[in-house]
């Protein structure tokens, strides 16, 4: 992809002021109008018959990258913050789930570092808030409401490392009690969530694996 851009870019008229790629994604900034992007769009699509692109522009001040929402301000500055589809429902592992506290704590950490990794400091307070709403809606409570809110990165050490991992059913109390017992040997304990209703269903799919044996190779 690397040799793919530089040709790219390389042999095109007109150029984009930016070109940021992640994987398959590129984030673009287009200062020629928008008959000149179309032609470049097709520039671009026509370096190799094996690689086309599909283009979305700004809509009304957004544009939707990845998990971001970058969005113009007033003065024309480029802001981000977290992108949600429309159809997304904000649900999230439920409270009265049967799952070890950490795995709800983790659930809730992951959304509060994504607001504060994404958003910019004029959207950050408004993702927070909504963040806390959310998770009340997914029957947390004040107390750990605020407790993740309020949570300071945890830096590990090296000596804080376990000598060994256990990973066990959670299984409520029995699960406390056995963690107990493996901590004072230096062993971590790890509660797996319960199986769900598709672990006891077969796939509704065949499995199509190699088709025919033998090996494969990708030529570059």
């Amino acid at each position: 992809m690397e040799d793919f851009e530089e040709r790219a870019l390389d042999l095109a008229p007109h150029k984009p002021r930016c070109w940021f790629r992640y994987v398959d994604d590129t984030f673009v900034i287009w200062p020629h109008g928008p008959d000149k992007l179309q032609d470049f769009l097709n520039h671009i699509s026509s370096i190799n018959q094996c690689i086309q692109f599909t283009m979305e522009t700004e809509t009304e001040g957004h544009l939707p990258f990845l998990d971001i929402d970058i969005y113009r301000r007033p003065d024309g500055s480029l802001g981000h913050r977290v992108y949600r589809k429309s159809t997304h429902t904000n649900l999230y592992l439920n409270a009265a789930s049967h799952h070890h506290p950490s795995n709800k704590q983790a659930a809730l950490s992951t959304l509060v570092h994504r607001a504060r990794a994404l958003c910019d400091q004029d959207s950050l307070h408004a993702e927070l808030v909504l963040l806390k709403d959310v998770f009340k809606k997914n029957g947390y409570n004040n107390r750990q409401i605020y407790r993740v809110l309020n949570r300071r990165p945890n830096i590990s050490r090296p000596e804080d490392k376990p000598g060994s991992v256990a990973f066990l059913p959670h299984v409520g109390a029995i699960f406390n009690r056995i963690s107990r017992v493996l901590s004072r040997h230096i062993i971590k304990a790890v509660g797996l969530p319960p199986y769900k209703l598709s672990n006891f269903l077969r796939p509704v799919k065949d499995s199509l694996g190699l088709r025919t044996p033998g090996v494969y190779s990708i030529p570059c």
